[in-house]
């Protein structure tokens, strides 16, 4: 997942339409469990399901998409190995579903009902059903349908899309809300392969994390079945629903879009497939057959979302100068490290987003250049001391953290991202980047389609670079870097001759120094952040009117920009561009993008009512994660006020 950065802080054929295919899907490529380097079996805090018992081995969805009623209504069938020769009882995750029937069968055999029981909601996890397993029994059949208010759906009017004329429809599973829309074992442990039949409105497409075969547009007819014969965790499992056109980039690249967004998005994304081909040269083949985007409207709660073959993303990345791309970058690097292999509980999630950011780094300075490249490790670098000063939990600042009790939610910051990248660069320096890009690639063929957990990476560590090159880093460094909750000391912080020249300009502009002077026609996005971020505390009205006029900030269509400006409008309570400040948090979803917004405004007494004012006006065009988000800053500053 990329949030580009955090919470706190993703043509070879013309323009063509997506069905999918209808012949029988291949056998799934069975899952490995995951590595274990201890006696003790690994427990998942954030699961219900009894692992240990039963495991999942193919998932198969019959769903009807219900926009009128927000609702999916259908049948999961869930075929399952049974662990434990003398378990009766199955139990899933799910949340907020209403149950209407269970059945189980033999491997074989007719399905008939069996006893069942929803237990009592977690405010986390949701309720467990516990499903009465005869000895025979092997398939599991759940008729079902969600709540309008699920947390892992998010339904849109028309007035909401880029088109105004159609409704949408689309997931976001990770990390815990998959169980909000099929009740299945959700927990990265588990991996498994599905299939899934999607009845939706004629004329709407459905697309998924799955085999999507692109077709006519007679094919639209409402009825459209998917195969992932690859085993993922439940959290990549995905689907949208809209009046969507794809166009492609490469061979194997293309975009999904809403027709007004598609061809802006192709030639954002044109780089793609170039990409791929880098990835591959580095980290070993692609294992998942086509890598498509799609763009999503601009109520999608994250830069994007790594869900494999069908990366999910914020248009909000589509800036027209290829600027943000290193979130396809991040997201396609997903595809070795998270998705291949995968963190076997949300305690070790830097597994999935310290690799990734690392991997993004690299690609990045593969297509665009070293000074490219550098420049998004500091930006990431300069993010993360923001965070790390703002966590008040030292776990929440280490690589192992303890959510035992915690939504996972919560651990989404630049912590996992960019310290765990900060840890790899550093192998990398100590060992050279030959070896330490041999050691990456070798971790992720020893360990595809596997759940890891950061004991066994640094088992891997140890024995393929400490051991092979002793004296070099020792496990006492490591251990400091996973569990220390400050930086060590002979970390090497990333720097960038680009951020160099923006920390000149800035001191010019607050020297008098005129617009024009400055020379930022060429700056890219990050160079911009940067210049916003590192203004002083002390700007008075008179010192943010002038900056306004000479950047026209409140008026940017780069909503990167624009949150980084509005930002210091709400610290600097800056009245006169409170309206369009209003307009950014009504307009956008993205987290990265309100959430520090409200922050700020919510440290005084005059900004937290202007807040609430706003997020009462702007929460139904919110995804349930980001309004979940936003009301635990609000209400976090109501319980501690400020003086």
């Amino acid at each position: 997942m990329a949030l580009s950065r955090s919470a706190l802080l993703a043509s070879l054929m013309s323009a063509g339409l997506l069905s999918v295919c209808c012949t029988p899907a291949p056998a799934p490529t069975p899952a490995a469990p995951p590595e274990t380097h201890a006696a003790e079996p690994i427990v998942d805090p954030h699961s219900h399901a009894n692992t240990e018992a039963f495991r999942t081995q193919l998932l198969r969805l019959d769903l009807t998409v219900d926009f009128d009623a927000r609702r999916l209504r259908g049948t999961a069938e869930l075929d399952l190995a049974r662990i434990d020769g003398a378990a009766d009882t199955l139990v899933l995750d799910t949340r907020d579903l209403r149950i209407d029937r269970v059945e189980v069968a033999e491997r074989e055999g007719a399905y008939v009902a069996t006893d069942y029981e929803l237990g009592a909601a977690d405010p986390v996890l949701g309720s467990p059903l516990r499903i009465r397993m005869p000895a025979a029994a092997a398939r599991v059949r759940i008729t079902y349908q969600t709540s309008p208010e699920a947390s892992g759906l998010q339904w849109l009017t028309p007035s909401q899309t880029a088109g105004k004329a159609h409704p949408f429809l689309f997931t976001q599973s990770q990390a815990i809300h998959a169980r909000s829309w099929i009740p299945l074992q959700d927990t990265p442990l588990v991996r498994t392969a599905y299939q899934a039949r999607i009845r939706t409105p004629k004329g709407l497409l459905a697309v998924m994390s799955a085999e999507n075969a692109i077709a006519d547009a007679d094919t639209r007819d409402g009825d459209y079945q998917f195969s992932m014969p690859q085993p993922i965790p439940s959290y990549l499992i995905a689907l949208a629903v809209g009046n969507l056109r794809f166009q492609a980039t490469g061979r194997r690249t293309g975009v999904y879009a809403e027709p007004e967004v598609v061809k802006a998005a192709a030639w954002e994304f044109a780089d793609t497939e170039n990409m791929l081909e880098r990835c591959e040269a580095i980290f070993g083949p692609y294992r998942w057959g086509r890598y498509d985007l799609l763009i999503l409207p601009p109520s999608f709660p994250y830069g994007g979302m790594e869900n494999p073959r069908l990366t999910f993303a914020s248009p909000t990345v589509i800036t027209g100068d290829r600027s943000l791309v290193s979130l396809v970058a991040h997201e396609l690097a997903h595809s070795w490290s998270g998705n291949l292999v995968t963190n076997a509980t949300w305690n070790d999630f830097w597994l999935n987003e310290g690799f990734t950011t690392h991997l993004t780094n690299r690609i990045m300075e593969e297509i665009y250049g070293p000074a490219r490249g550098n420049e998004e490790r500091a930006i990431g670098a300069n993010d993360l001391k923001d965070t790390l000063e703002l966590l008040e939990i030292p776990s929440d600042r280490t690589l192992a953290p303890d959510l035992a009790g915690r939504d996972p939610d919560d651990n989404v910051t630049d912590v996992p991202y960019e310290k765990g990248a900060l840890f790899l660069a550093y192998l990398e320096a100590k060992f050279g980047r030959a070896e330490f890009d041999a050691f990456l690639r070798g971790w992720f063929d020893s360990h595809a389609f596997r759940s890891a957990r950061t004991g066994d990476f640094l088992a891997y560590l140890e024995r393929e670079l400490l051991a092979r090159h002793p004296g070099v880093v020792s496990r006492a460094k490591v251990d400091e870097w996973i569990h220390s909750p400050e930086i060590p000391d002979d970390a090497v912080w990333p720097q960038s001759d680009a951020f160099d020249r923006v920390d000149r300009s800035r001191d010019e502009w607050l020297g008098g120094a005129t617009a024009a002077s400055l020379q930022t026609a060429q700056w890219s996005t990050r160079q911009w952040q940067y210049f916003l971020d590192r203004m002083p505390d002390t700007l008075d009205d008179a010192a943010m009117a002038r900056l306004d006029a000479a950047f026209d900030f409140s008026d940017s269509p780069n909503a990167i920009i624009a949150s980084r400006w509005f930002r210091l409008v709400a610290r600097h309570q800056y009245r006169k561009a409170y309206p369009a400040m209003q307009r950014h948090l009504e307009s956008v979803g993205r987290m990265l993008l309100i959430n520090p917004v409200y922050r700020e405004l919510a440290a005084t007494p005059e900004g937290l009512e202007l807040a609430q004012a706003v997020f009462a006006g702007a929460r139904d065009g919110y995804h349930p994660i980001a309004r979940d988000a936003v009301e635990k800053i609000l209400d976090r500053a109501v319980a501690t006020p400020a003086p």
